[in-house]
């Protein structure tokens, strides 16, 4: 594996553990306002972007890569509605992806194929949070807000 790949990946393990932190943030907010269902879909989120950080890492590993964790920005701390919690956190998604596209075309570049090969894992992964954020926007707007308790309960019964 290139150091220029090698680099990027060390990025995007930064780029996972900064969305596990925003996530945590969110959930810290979320219960804070009394949305305890939503706050622990959020917590299983941020523990989910953790995983993906680790994976990234046990994958390098195998490849005989160094694996970094770098400085972890600042996350916001507070976002209005929960509407505007998940709407927020959608927008951040479609970040991801374009952070996991850019990956995809530098191991191309590269002619790294295994790497090419893992990433793709990663992009169906995104596509399926972008809808994933985007149903719970859709119905959180629908919902309304004599809806938002409704919507609280039903996210926390998230298992994974």
């Amino acid at each position: 594996m290139t150091e220029n790949l090698q680099k990027a990946l060390n990025g995007q393990i930064t780029a996972e553990l900064w969305s596990a932190n925003l996530y945590l943030s969110m959930s810290f907010y979320l219960e804070k306002e009394g949305f305890s269902g939503m706050a622990r879909w959020m917590r299983k989120q941020s523990a989910e972007e953790t995983g993906h950080a680790c994976a990234i890492a046990e994958y390098m590993a195998k490849r005989e890569a160094e694996a970094k964790v770098d400085k972890v920005d600042v996350v916001p701390q507070g976002w209005g509605s929960p509407t505007e919690v998940f709407e927020h956190a959608l927008e951040h998604e479609r970040h991801v992806s374009r952070l996991i596209d850019e990956l995809v075309h530098l191991a191309s570049e590269e002619k790294d194929n295994a790497t090419r090969d893992f990433l793709w894992g990663f992009v169906r992964e995104q596509v399926e949070e972008e809808a994933n954020f985007l149903n719970i926007v859709n119905l959180m707007k629908k919902a309304g807000e004599s809806g938002i308790l409704f919507m609280d309960a039903k996210l926390g019964e998230r298992q994974s």
